[in-house]
């Protein structure tokens, strides 16, 4: 096999992990739904400078993300919804990502292994679902990607390593502010120490290189942020990011004990950690000086402790951690023992073939009926969910059962065979649950059944609407659904004196409130239990 045909081979397998799941669905909570309702307003026309959400500042991210987004929303909103235009520009993001692991991997490996990179990277569960949607986090990926190959590359070419260090901390600053910055500042700061390959006068020089090119995205918004109104600048640095951090804005203090993050990395990181721990154990002889170990090994340890030590844990803010442990397992493959790369192998065959089956199953209760039960199981858990027979995902769907089979049946004994068929099962299983399954689960979790139902609630005429308990992700999709935009009660320069108010709030434990105010409307998503919305109209006194 070329290496020509091995990049083609590469392309296609990324591109049918990317493109499943980026569209054909509306904005999700809470994630998708706030980035959304700040890409709308900038599409209205509204500040990049100063990011808004339904008529408010929204600070929680700079504006990188949404500025690319709202540009893809323009370019391909001719031919898709406006948020699945949106939504195109995460794909841009993770090849590039994908591209500057490969590349970090190759520079590391002496040319070899950046194929393996990506396998390893796509085949991890925790990338899956984020990566594809719309959420400043990817291109924050995208950026500590690209800061690695920076740093692989600043030993040997200072000045393209260097650029490339600025550029991806520039970009992963931008995307989510100045934790990233932080993060990539102290492993910048710690790889001398660490490692002899940056030890070498070229580093301090391409660290000023990294300095000069990472100035721009570091500077400019936040100045102009700054002379546009020093408070809005107060309230992105402190209340967004440093108070988050330390726990002051409402969170329980973190500290290095609360070990959320390994907690989840058994699943999340899955299987590259446990092929990093392989490579270290079989790097420990030679020492474990190497660039190839110490750049990824101090990667992951520096953005573990900086994270662990947050009062804010989500998984979403372990997307940070697989890079390095994608590049760190490279090795590994080429050196697993023939039980245990069998193993592997027979174990990912097994499973995906089990769950494609399943899919299939559950494919044919959903939408041709059989079987009845699981059918109407499905229908009761998405109620309102209009079923059928659909050419086009049925389709798309036996394609990418037909190439595993054929990845199964074709593929040859080789040291990377298992790494190619996870990849490959994980892609194959992802795209059926994103093309099968898609509208259904958008069934449930959109908002747009319900916002249309209150719509017809509406008086004719009304001054405005206020809100009491409304979330960030329920304003912005009310405004873009809707063109409803709402005044809270809790943010007192945002008072109105509106005839009409909306509350958010569980489905038994309504709120009492004056005698005043009648409730003209009550609903929720399909099969939601946890959230009741109920609409008020104020009447005479």
């Amino acid at each position: 096999m070329t290496s020509r045909r091995n990049l083609a081979l590469l392309l296609l397998l990324s591109a049918a992990w990317i493109l499943p799941g980026l569209v054909a669905h509306d904005p999700w909570k809470p994630d998708e739904a706030y980035t959304f309702g700040v890409v709308f307003e900038i599409l209205k026309g509204g500040s990049w400078l100063v990011p808004t959400l339904a008529g408010e500042p929204f600070l929680d991210d700079p504006p990188l993300y949404s500025l690319s987004a709202a540009a893809a929303a323009k370019v391909f909103s001719a031919f898709l919804p406006l948020h699945d235009a949106a939504r195109l520009v995460t794909g841009l993001w993770m090849a590039l990502t994908f591209l500057f692991t490969a590349a970090a991997a190759r520079e590391l490996n002496a040319g070899r292994y950046g194929a393996l990179a990506v396998l390893l990277l796509l085949g991890s569960f925790g990338l899956v679902v984020r990566s594809h949607q719309l959420i400043p986090d990817v291109a924050m990926l995208t950026g500590f990607a690209v800061a690695y190959y920076g740093f692989a590359a600043a030993p040997r070419r200072a000045a393209w390593g260097g650029f490339w260090i600025g550029t991806g901390t520039g970009i992963a600053f931008l995307a989510t502010g100045p934790l990233s910055l932080v993060t990539l500042a102290v492993l910048a700061a710690l790889l001398p120490a660490l490692g002899a390959a940056w030890r070498a006068r070229g580093y301090l020089a391409a660290l000023g290189i990294a300095a000069a090119a990472a100035a721009p995205w570091l500077a400019v918004w936040p100045l102009l942020l700054w002379q546009r109104s020093p408070a809005l600048f107060d309230a992105w640095l402190w209340t967004a990011n440093i108070d988050r951090y330390f726990g002051g804005a409402g969170l329980e203090p973190g500290n290095l004990g609360n070990l959320y993050y390994l907690r989840i990395l058994p699943w999340y990181a899955f299987p590259a950690w446990l092929l990093a721990l392989w490579a270290l154990w079989r790097a420990r002889a030679a020492g474990l000086g190497r660039p190839a170990i110490v750049l990824p090994l101090a990667g992951f340890l520096v953005t573990l402790i900086v994270l662990s030590a947050s009062a804010d844990a989500r998984e979403l803010y372990a997307l940070p951690l697989l890079p390095p442990l994608a590049l760190l397992a490279v090795q590994a493959p080429g050196t697993l023992r023939r039980g245990a790369a069998n193993a592997w192998y027979w174990f990912s065959v097994m499973a995906f073939t089990f769950f494609i089956a399943v899919m299939w199953f559950y494919w044919s209760a959903l939408e041709l009926g059989v079987p009845a039960r699981l059918h109407q199981h499905l229908l009761t858990i998405r109620p309102g969910y209009d079923f059928g027979f659909r050419w086009l995902p049925f389709v798309l769907g036996l394609a990418y059962t037909a190439a595993w089979i054929a990845v199964v049946a074709k593929l040859k004994r080789s040291p990377e065979r298992p790494a190619i068929v996870w990849a490959t099962g994980i892609t194959a299983v992802w795209a059926l649950i994103a093309i099968l399954f898609i509208g259904w689960a958008d069934t449930a979790k959109s908002y747009r059944s319900m916002i249309a139902d209150m719509g017809k609630a509406l008086p004719a005429k009304y001054r405005c609407i206020s809100s009491l308990g409304l979330g960030e992700p329920q304003r912005a999709l009310l405004d873009y659904f809707a063109g409803i935009v709402t005044y809270r009660e809790e943010v007192p320069e945002r008072r109105r004196d509106c005839d009409l108010l909306l509350v958010q709030g569980k489905p038994l434990d309504e709120l009492v409130l004056p005698v005043y105010w009648k409730k003209i409307w009550e609903g929720q998503r399909p099969a939601d239990r946890e959230e009741r919305y109920r609409l008020y109209r104020k009447t005479d006194r």
